[in-house]
């Protein structure tokens, strides 16, 4: 059983170096990607441009015309494919991505509209995208560097290494867009769904403080001030831990987040309580606090078993009716709730280099975790008995890696499915077979 602990454990190993809330939240956007890559290509393009006036400033100092005739008539026939290449990537583009929207509705509507944020945060997507925009602005600008003076003494430049810069580019879309057509199909499984929302879910857990002296939160002190959200009303996103430590230890305090990381929380709300010490200055502790729209894996512990619960009730709705996607939505859920089993939780202790607290950050509790991942689908599961054997041996499984501390939750919802089913199985033959604990549910 410690082997396969060990394992399943998404700390062990190596453990992840945390993204800033700044790089955290360009993964959620779309346009930075593009657009940076833009700009780079347009730096690229003024480097080509440098290297090919050189090439033809050289030539003409050494007086070879002959060479610089074969590369005009090299740029004649590279300016018909440079042309053709420009001429198509906006509509290869429209096309390619017009798919892509139908794909992510489909998704959304079929598992649950928070999976479309995988689209977005997927890289071959950024990267596919961005490439085909920077093919297309390095055409336009590799077109503006064609010379119209045909006589090589004249000639000031032939975009030799921009032609050739170009064809590497389209030769790169090509690639890229193989790659993003599997990664789009494989997006659309929900199997590699689920499976990406675990991940992520697991990265969260890698990310928190490894405990150090234990969790004990009861030497803090006395609150003696509140710090209040000020700015617009949303849900809590993620917080700067190292900026916030960094203020805590300046001032010689300690820090509590009051909200949990996916609270929604309005304008005057309490979301720091400071101890030991004064208040810090509102300045600094100006964007440390991140409110947006919707939820994140960053910091939210709870959020991937929120969405692996969606998707299993969603699948379990008589409007779709597949209790094979719940069931592999609970194979994730006993996986994530098994890595947590022994690990502290309640509340994150974030220090300062010399080890001191600065920084206590609420997180779900262990039963909080067990009802979010069970009960919602525990509810729907009656009249399933592939839902209620796969839930019994989940269960199970986890009352053999659970502290005996940790095992009431875990055994209240095992009895509350007893019970559930106990009523509405018409024949105690259909009871003692949705009882019987199967890890595949029914084969």
């Amino acid at each position: 059983m410690s082997d396969w602990m060990v394992t399943q454990s998404p700390s062990a190993g190596r453990r992840p170096r945390a993204l800033s809330p700044l790089r955290e939240h360009l993964r959620d956007t779309f346009w930075f990607a593009p657009t940076a890559a833009m700009v780079g290509v347009f730096v690229v393009w003024l480097g080509a441009e440098a290297l090919d006036t050189t090439i033809v400033d050289a030539l003409q100092q050494d007086r070879d015309y002959e060479t610089l005739g074969e590369l005009l008539r090299f740029a004649e026939d590279a300016k018909a494919v440079v042309s053709a290449v420009g001429s198509a990537m906006m509509t290869f583009i429209g096309v390619v991505f017009s798919i892509s929207l139908v794909a992510v509705q489909m998704a959304s509507g079929q598992f649950t509209p928070r999976v479309v944020r995988l689209f977005v945060r997927s890289r071959i997507t950024k990267a596919t995208f961005a490439v085909f925009l920077s093919t297309f602005v390095l055409t336009l600008l590799v077109l503006t560097s064609f010379d119209t003076v045909d006589d090589p003494r004249a000639v000031t430049t032939v975009p030799l290494v921009q032609s050739v810069l170009t064809l590497c580019m389209v030769a790169l879309s090509l690639l890229l867009f193989v790659l993003y057509v599997n990664a789009t199909l494989r997006l659309m499984r929900i199997s590699h769904v689920i499976a990406r929302i675990a991940s992520e879910s697991f990265r969260v857990v890698a990310s928190m403080p490894v405990p150090v002296g234990g969790q004990d939160t009861a030497g803090l002190g006395g609150e003696t001030a509140w710090v209040p959200h000020e700015g617009r009303a949303g849900v809590l996103r993620d917080v700067h831990i190292a900026r916030l430590v960094r203020v805590a230890r300046k001032h010689g305090v300690v820090l509590r987040l009051l909200p949990r990381i996916g609270d929604f929380v309005v304008p005057g709300m309490p979301v720091l309580a400071v101890h030991g010490g004064p208040v810090p200055p509102r300045r600094a502790l100006r964007y440390a606090i991140s409110v947006g729209v919707e939820r994140t894996y960053h910091q939210d512990l709870g959020f991937g078993l929120r969405q692996l619960s969606d998707i299993a009730l969603r699948a379990l709705s008589p409007a779709i009716n597949d209790p094979t996607t719940a069931v592999q939505a609970l194979d994730r859920v006993v996986q994530f709730l098994a890595a947590l089993s022994r690990r502290p939780l309640d509340a994150a202790l974030h220090r300062d280099r010399a080890g001191a607290v600065r920084l206590v950050q609420p997180v779900p509790g262990w039963t909080e975790l067990v009802d979010l991942g069970f009960t919602e689908t525990r509810g729907c599961a009656i009249g399933s008995p592939q839902i209620s054997r796969r839930m019994l041996a989940g269960l199970d499984d986890l009352l053999l890696l659970a502290p005996p501390e940790r095992r009431e939750p875990l055994l209240r919802h095992r009895e509350l499915l007893r019970q559930a089913v106990d009523l509405a199985a018409a024949t105690p033959p259909d009871r003692d077979f949705a009882l019987r604990p199967d890890r595949q549910g029914i084969g």
